[in-house]
């Protein structure tokens, strides 16, 4: 009996090696793909769990974004107020004085400015603090991912300080530069304009359309975006308050925020923003032109813009008071618009994507 199964196992060794080889390779070879695929599934794990992060710090900092536009309005507001002080002509007036006329051909010139002026750094306010706000939103996510034992910060407090204080150019010369450009514009299309005329809904808008085709005409000359950041290497430097370590980032924090407002994704966001900042400054006029006999809750049919008009006389204490809308902490529709506009939305997220990705530590 013994000898025959020998013979058998003598006759068939080699289909029994190669069986027990196909068998333990079979295993191995399944216990490999089973550590790959729980490697894989892992590493998904991972990315998911570091994409909902990045999702939810994203979110977590376009509320900041928002919060701090409207925390800022008021100082937007008090600047422009400042510079181009109606409330001081208004008093006046009430005064009586010998050149009532001439007062009032300045709080024409003064309230349109101010007006305008107070749409275009709004707006500016909103995309340019969308951009510094990612931009170190996106580090400081990198710094909270990397390992900090072995890697510098790109965004410590102190720069983050320096850094975001930068928007005073905005409050201050580039404000103030603005108002000039603009009431250059203003004094171009309206100084002629005798008090006494009536003005429709309608060429309201088109006097508007003209001020703003010489204010955002000196492109590329001088770019809008000049009014919201320094365009100089030396200012900013002087905005960086230094040559240390910390300034050092600081200025390039400031360099890459210029090249994002050079950037033709910028300036598109900027001017939807501005367009629908201009369009609802209609809405908010188009209230004072409605017929008694149209309902307060329906928008003005597209002949009745025209239909209707007022005396520039009347319409000036109209477009004076609209900075208090504009300009307000509270959230107002006008700042609603802009603040919710789906671009600036999308734009925001581009810039937060692109300055919170691991590579940018290597550059």
């Amino acid at each position: 009996m013994f000898s025959s199964t020998w013979n058998f196992l003598k006759r068939h060794k080699r289909k029994f090696i190669f069986t027990g080889a196909v068998v333990g390779g079979v295993y191995f070879l399944g216990k490999y793909a089973q550590r790959k695929i729980r490697e894989i599934q892992e590493r998904e794990a991972n990315e998911y769990i570091a994409q909902a992060r990045r999702q939810f710090h994203f979110e977590s900092n376009q509320r900041t974004c928002n919060m701090t536009v409207l925390s800022m309005l008021p100082s937007l507001k008090e600047a422009i107020a400042t510079q181009l002080n109606s409330e001081s002509l208004t008093a006046l007036l009430k005064t009586k004085p010998t050149n009532k006329l001439e007062i009032w051909e300045d709080l024409k010139i003064i309230s349109f400015t101010r007006t305008i002026v107070a749409v275009y750094s709004t707006c500016m306010l909103v995309v340019l603090l969308r951009v510094q706000l990612n931009i170190i939103g996106g580090y400081l996510y990198l710094d909270n991912s990397a390992n900090k034992s072995t890697t510098a910060p790109m965004a410590p407090p102190d720069v983050q300080q320096q850094y975001l204080s930068s928007i005073q150019h905005l409050l201050g010369d580039g404000l103030i530069e603005l108002m000039t450009v603009v009431k250059r514009a203003v004094q171009n299309s309206l100084g002629g304009v005798s008090l006494k005329q009536t003005l429709s809904l309608l060429e309201l808008e088109q006097q508007i359309s003209w001020i703003r085709a010489e204010v955002e005409g000196s492109e590329p000359e001088r770019p809008m975006s000049w009014y919201m950041l320094a365009s100089d290497q030396e200012a900013l430097a002087d905005q960086a308050c230094g040559l240390t370590e910390s300034d050092v980032l600081t200025i390039r924090l400031l360099d890459e925020t210029r090249d994002m407002l050079d950037s033709p994704d910028f300036k598109k966001v900027l001017n939807t923003c501005m367009n629908r900042g201009f369009s609802r400054l209609l809405d908010n006029l188009a209230t004072f032109f409605r017929s008694p006999s149209v309902e307060s809750d329906h928008s003005p049919a597209p002949d009745s813009l025209t239909a209707m008009s007022l005396p520039l006389a009347k319409i000036i204490p109209i477009i004076n008071g609209q900075i208090n809308t504009i300009c307000s902490e509270t959230p107002s529709h006008f700042v609603q618009d802009i603040l919710l506009n789906n671009q600036v939305k999308e734009f925001a997220a581009n810039v937060y994507e692109t300055f919170s990705m691991p590579q940018e530590l290597q550059k």
